[in-house]
């Protein structure tokens, strides 16, 4: 059988399994859930509902400082450093930024506990009450997942919102839920300030950034406290103040949509919700542990994110950022010839959809094209099916 004949009956052959097992397995069975109308459903292995995988645990806040002081010395979160930054002109004329990025540089779980204690006594500091909502808008960072567990300790509800929301979304997301404290990048800084006049409730803006664009100072005058997270971070360490912790039936995030269907819709989940999520993940997903690597670049706004990157630390594993742009050897913004996220990371799973794997492909057969062909055909031929079948298994639900 040829390469090419093999190239098509593999995968259409894999199709057609997964879509018979599919209808064969029965994973649901009716599930009584009271009064409440419609239709419920159970996974078929359990007779009652998963509620914690960790005993005692009953909040993200608790599972965060438990995991903290059990892997204490261990790594738990990296970020690689920006080397140098560049634009290359291509055939057509059209410019393109390419990033050279360096080795992953890590903090310890005990490095980052304490600066999450730090940031939430800092945040109680500039006046940012309990009661009070605050709202992370910035792309999947290190400071993103410390932001929200640094407001997990002071009982605030954290509203999250996708970075790349427009103008009209993210002013309907921030005055819904009267949000009063907005965490964001310095580029997501600069959607903030071209509609600071429509923002009924924000008093104080903490950009992840160091840097702060003094047009942004600027603008915001006498209306917001505007600070970095690393001025937020040194307020709190040398002012400690105490915890104030949530109950499992508070609530921890506001997760809005992306407003692909109109105007964003906000989902309230507690943090009962989402530890039972986390923990019902751990059921499906074999041999998890704390030799396992994650390679971040989701946006942490969905609950696919967010639920890995509550599993991670929990299991004693490590979480290296990288973006959907930079995630390959051949990504858009990666400068030719270094390093993407994942042969930096070396990863020992992430989570993917299928436009991500769709680009994971195109990279491979960029590497085809330019590799000796009839030396490597076969087996180029193999990695792209095995990728073609990864999204196909996505898309069925497999």
């Amino acid at each position: 059988m040829g390469p090419y004949v093999a190239g098509v009956l593999v995968p259409l052959v894999v199709t057609i399994l997964l879509q018979n097992r599919r209808s064969r397995k029965k994973r649901g069975l009716p599930a009584d859930v009271g009064d409440e109308p419609g239709y419920a459903i159970r996974n078929s292995r359990f007779n009652a509902p998963v509620e914690t995988a960790w005993d005692g645990i009953t909040t993200l806040a608790e599972l965060f400082e438990y995991s903290c002081k059990k892997h204490y010395h261990k790594k738990l979160l990296g970020t690689r450093k920006l080397l140098s930054r560049e634009m290359e002109v291509s055939a057509d004329g059209r410019s393109f930024e390419k990033l050279h990025l360096g080795d992953y540089e890590w903090l310890s779980y005990g490095q980052a506990f304490e600066i999450v204690c730090n940031f939430s006594s800092g945040l109680a500091l500039l006046g940012h009450q309990r009661e009070e909502r605050v709202a992370i808008f910035a792309d999947t960072c290190e400071e993103w997942l410390m932001a929200l567990q640094s407001c997990f300790r002071r009982n605030v509800t954290v509203v999250t919102i996708y970075a790349s929301l427009g103008e009209e979304a993210l002013c309907y997301s921030l005055n819904q839920t009267v949000v009063t404290t907005v965490i964001c990048g310095q580029k997501e800084l600069k959607k903030l300030v071209d509609i600071s006049g429509q923002l009924d409730s924000v008093k104080r803006v903490i950009c992840i950034d160091n840097e702060i664009p003094s047009s942004a100072i600027l603008a915001a005058g006498s209306n917001w406290v505007l600070k970095t997270f690393s001025e937020v971070e040194t307020l709190g360490r040398g002012n400690p103040v105490d915890p104030d912790l949530p109950l499992a039936a508070d609530i921890a995030v506001i997760m809005y949509t992306s407003g692909s269907t109109g105007l964003p819709k906000g989902v309230m989940m507690t943090h009962r919700n989402v530890l039972a999520t986390a923990s019902a993940v751990l059921t499906i997903v074999p041999g998890l542990g704390s030799k396992d690597v994650y390679l971040a670049y989701l946006p942490l706004a969905h609950i696919l994110e967010l639920a890995a990157e509550t599993i991670v630390p929990g299991i004693g594993g490590s979480i290296g950022y990288g973006s959907p742009l930079t995630l390959t050897d051949t990504s858009n913004k990666i400068k030719k010839g270094t390093k993407g996220d994942a042969s930096a990371l070396s990863p020992t799973m992430m989570a993917a959809v299928p436009a991500i794997l769709d680009r994971v492909r195109d990279g491979v057969r960029k590497k085809m094209l330019q590799a000796d062909y009839p030396k490597n055909c076969l087996i180029w031929h193999i990695l792209v099916d095995c990728l073609q079948l990864m999204v196909i298994g996505l898309e069925l639900g497999a």
